[in-house]
């Protein structure tokens, strides 16, 4: 079975490194128009590099603080220039922040929720009526097993990412009707720039490869996930072939998740 995007076009946020960029070569080699847009325009131009190696489709980058809604509506204008449609929309940006409430303070609740829940309802609400008038659209939230089972000192980022989820169920009511599906997929312990970050400032005595394995102890397939795996399973959610397919959030974590 081969899973092809030829003629659809995606926006996909934060993919200048790790699941996003992942998605976005994923989306590329399998025939779609690719926007990148991240903050870093250094990152942006190695980004764009990677997936242009295998792009079937154009691939263009965008230099956008999603969190900024002047940013948002500039870059969705720009990659209409670009495109003339967006079909896909992945809603990937974010950074993990977790802590107990009582040192959240009112900016780091805003900020979380300006990059994670707005940026989300934003961008939607630009691409929404062309997908619409189309009869096709998708939109993936990538959130974590946080908006499903949050723990203690797991907010703001299990909030914003419940909220998300919630988004994604009521995204995919609306949307059914008009052929635009919606999921969410959650991320569990998966290969990513941030676990090299945390490795770099935590462990940077262990080999990479160790501190991985040790960080897959716990799950239970035995190992952490890869970032082409997320990819690959987000790909077939953008494509016809997952037609029917809506308002499921689903856990990419191996079998971690307590919650299905």
């Amino acid at each position: 079975m081969e899973v092809r995007l030829d003629g659809r076009s995606a926006i996909i946020t934060g993919s200048s490194k790790g699941l996003g960029l992942a998605m976005a070569r994923e989306f590329a080699s399998s025939g779609a128009d690719v926007a990148i847009l991240a903050r870093d325009p250094a990152g942006l131009a190695e980004a764009k590099a990677l997936v242009s190696e295998q792009a079937q489709g154009k691939v263009a980058t965008f230099q956008c603080d999603v969190s900024k809604a002047d940013e948002i509506n500039k870059t969705v204008a720009g990659v209409m220039g670009a495109f003339g449609k967006v079909d896909i929309l992945i809603n990937n940006a974010g950074i993990s922040r977790a802590m107990t409430v009582d040192k959240i303070t009112d900016e780091v609740w805003q900020d979380d929720l300006d990059l994670k829940l707005f940026a989300a309802i934003r961008l939607t609400r630009l691409v929404w009526p062309g997908m619409q008038e189309r009869k096709w659209g998708r939109i993936i939230n990538v959130l974590n097993l946080g908006a499903k089972a949050p723990r203690a000192g797991g907010a703001p980022t299990a909030v914003s990412r419940a909220a998300g989820m919630a988004l994604m169920k009521i995204l995919s009511n609306e949307g059914a009707p008009h052929g635009i599906l919606v999921n969410g997929m959650l991320v569990g312990l998966i290969d990513s720039d941030q676990h090299v970050r945390r490795h770099r400032t935590t462990a940077a005595n262990v080999p990479y490869d160790e501190f991985r394995t040790k960080m897959g102890a716990n799950v239970p397939i035995g190992r952490i996930g890869k970032a082409e795996e997320f990819a690959a399973m987000a790909c077939f959610l953008c494509s016809d072939l997952a037609g029917f397919t809506t308002g499921t959030a689903i856990n990419m974590d191996g079998g971690a998740s307590p919650v299905v």
